[in-house]
Formats: structure tokens, sequence, C-alpha cells
């Protein structure tokens, strides 16, 4: 695509420019029903979820899942979300936004922690594709942290520079992630986190991707 020289946005997909809350918490509760746990309500969600994803079923069991469990908890959680993302669209706003950063002259990107082969046909579908310079999806096993896959994403984008590279996401970390390479991050309370678990982490929390987007441009510049 060139070489891009200005501010940078680094977008995480599920919470935050796509909205599929309903489909994270019915996946999460047919995923906790195989071990025989009660369902969770989005609000207990948004409090109790964490990176590891297995530290997230700590909290709920009392102990970590053993590797048997967290096999079929995993498959089970994927198989139900399949099923019903179809159901869910994008953030409000979200179109327009991307559109605005791009013809401003600024580059994006998507790092995921969703399937790669899943998650390119789902941006497409939508067609935003042609705002990002690069969508990147998991490739490897599920339940880690993003710091890695930050590594390798920004590595791969030619004259992105991190110290003007700003992380839009919903979920601590993708804070950590972009502290891993250097980046500033923005929260949106719109996903996974609620407000008081993601101000913890000490970088800019707001509650609109209108909000997240000028705050983006503001330490970017």
């Amino acid at each position: 695509m060139g070489k891009q020289t200005g501010a940078h946005i680094v977008w995480d997909w599920n919470g935050t420019l796509f909205h599929d809350n309903d489909a994270i918490i019915g996946a999460t509760n047919a995923a906790f029903a195989e071990l025989g746990l009660a369902p969770i309500t989005m609000e207990q969600y948004r409090t109790l979820y964490c990176v590891p994803v297995p530290k997230f079923y700590e909290r709920l069991l009392g102990r970590l899942p053993t590797d048997a469990e967290w096999e079929v908890m995993d498959e089970t959680f994927h198989r139900y979300y399949a099923e019903h993302r179809v159901m869910c669209g994008l953030t409000a706003g979200a179109t327009e936004l991307l559109a605005g950063w791009r013809s401003a002259g600024r580059s994006q990107s998507i790092l995921s922690m969703y399937v790669h082969d899943e998650l390119v046909p789902l941006v497409r579908g939508f067609g935003i594709e042609a705002h990002f310079i690069r969508v990147d999806g998991r490739t490897g096993p599920s339940g880690g942290s993003k710091a890695e896959h930050m590594v390798r994403h920004l590595a791969s984008l030619a004259g992105v520079d991190p110290a003007r590279t700003v992380v839009i996401g919903d979920a601590a970390d993708d804070a950590v992630a972009a502290q891993h390479v250097g980046a500033r991050a923005v929260l949106y309370t719109g996903g996974s986190h609620g407000r008081a678990s993601l101000e913890a982490v000490g970088v800019p929390v707001v509650d609109t991707l209108v909000e997240a987007v000028a705050e983006a441009e503001r330490l970017a510049a």
C-alpha cells in the first residue's frame, strides 16, 4: 500500500468494530453448560472477563480448567459463536469513522484474536475491507494474549511508526499489547470489559467510537 508516515490506528474487532456482545455471552454460557456451570449475565461477564481466557474460567470454577475441559469449552464457544454472529452488525457509526480516518490520509488496520480465515471474509462482507492496509486474525491456538501478535502485526506494516500508532480496543489486553510495542491505547466501554476494569489499566477510556477516534488523533499527533 506504500509507505505510511502519519497517525495509524490498529483496531480490535470483537466488541469494538463488531458489536457481537449477544453472541459472545451466549457462546460463553454454552461453554459453561458443558461443565455444569450456571449461566452469567453480560454485566457479570464484563466484570470478570480477562485474558488469558483460562484465567477467566478459573474465576468462575475456582480452579483452572483441565486441558480436556478447556478443549470442550473452547470448541463449544466457537461453534455457538459461529452460528450466532450472523445476527450481529458493526458498532453504530463505525463505517463512517473508518471512511473519515482513511479520507484524511491516515492509515488503519485490524488485529483480532478471532480466527484469521473467518475474520477476513467477515470484514469483507461488511464492505469495509478497503479502509485497512492489513487485516490480521489469530492463526495459532486460542486463549492467549494479543501482545506477541501485535509485534508481528506492526512489523508487517511498512513505514508505520509505533510511536504514532494507537490501538483501539475493548479489553485490558489491547492496552497491554500496545504498550508491548511502544504504541498508545484507547479503551472502549461497549465490549467485553466494564469501565471500572478498563480505567484500572491507566489509559484513556471512552464510551463511544467517535470519542475513541478523537482521542487517537490527539495521542498520535
